[in-house]
């Protein structure tokens, strides 16, 4: 399920068109190209175009992950869009962490449009191996990627969950995962995107997998929120997994007009039902999502949400 280059190429031309009659332009930042979220955004990108009669079209930008998404917002001019989880959109309005260098003030533009599905952590093994849970990973080794939000993730489960120094993690980008699992060069991989994810597909495809289970206690040691990826989600993973998400919502900043961002929205929840049916990751998405923002709707949104009579949290007005 990878993107060819010269389909990323031809899809990143394809849509930088002008998106109105006065030639606003529209920027969609996402994710690196081999991701999901790289995925998700080309089929916002198309559905928005297709629901718009083409009068939006947008532009789709690989990016190195989330943090450089909300880096970018208050310097971009003109109409940007960008994807990340919402807890980064509060480190940055207050200064904390990864922004801490940053004027909390700069990050006060931005605003939210609608969920997408939420980042979920996968941890990938042969089905034939004798690693069943996650103590079974002591002297193992374990590819989790590179600078993402899932090799983060992976690295601080390995902590809590009592295995730092005992498992050997790999920081290793992940598009060599599934070759390197299947060559037996590493014990398993970790990787975080919305399931089904493609990288996982892939790597069900070519050997047999089993996904690692999470405890109830170990979830509350991550002090992430629980979900459970449906058996029959891989080939061959035939039992429900208990793992955790991170909400992830799509932005952009008071630079947007409040007719385009509302044109935008629109679109996007009347075109989910052809999403659904490109990918079943869309269906968990429904206005009730709305709950995870941290920030302000846009105007443009609000107008939207309020005309469908969604329940809209009083935080978000």
């Amino acid at each position: 399920m990878k993107l060819s280059k010269s389909l990323i190429a031809l899809l990143t031309c394809t849509l930088a068109l002008s998106a109105s009659a006065s030639d606003e332009r529209v920027t969609l930042k996402a994710a690196k190209s081999s991701s999901s979220y790289y995925q998700m955004a080309v089929q916002i990108g198309e559905s928005i175009a297709a629901a718009t009669n083409k009068s939006v079209m947008m532009t789709i930008e690989e990016s190195q992950g989330s943090v450089q998404n909300v880096k970018e917002a208050p310097k971009r001019s003109g109409n940007y869009l960008f994807t990340t989880p919402p807890g980064l959109i509060t480190l940055a309005q207050s200064g904390k962490a990864m922004f801490e260098k940053d004027d909390p003030k700069s990050y006060e533009s931005v605003r939210a449009l609608f969920p997408i599905p939420y980042l979920t952590m996968h941890f990938v093994v042969k089905a034939d191996s004798n690693i069943k849970t996650f103590d079974d990973l002591n002297g193992k080794s374990l590819l989790i990627g590179k600078g993402s939000f899932g090799a983060k993730e992976a690295a601080k489960y390995i902590e809590l969950f009592g295995l730092k120094d005992k498992t050997k993690l790999i920081d290793a980008e992940l598009s060599g995962a599934v070759t390197a699992l299947k060559n037996g060069q590493i014990d398993g991989f970790a990787t975080s995107g919305s399931y089904p994810a493609p990288n996982v597909i892939e790597a069900a495809a070519s050997t047999p997998i089993r996904l690692l289970n999470m405890s109830d206690a170990q979830i509350a040691l991550t002090k992430q929120t629980k979900i459970i990826i449906p058996a029959g989600t891989y080939a061959d993973v035939d039992v429900d997994v208990a793992t955790t998400t991170l909400p992830v919502g799509l932005y952009t900043t008071t630079a947007m007009s409040e007719a385009l961002a509302y044109k935008i929205t629109k679109a996007f929840w009347e075109s989910k039902p052809k999403l659904e049916a490109q990918n079943i990751w869309w269906k968990a998405i429904t206005p009730a999502n709305l709950n995870m923002f941290t920030t302000k709707l846009h105007p443009g949104a609000l107008k939207y949400y309020n005309e469908i009579h969604a329940t809209i949290p009083e935080n978000l007005k």
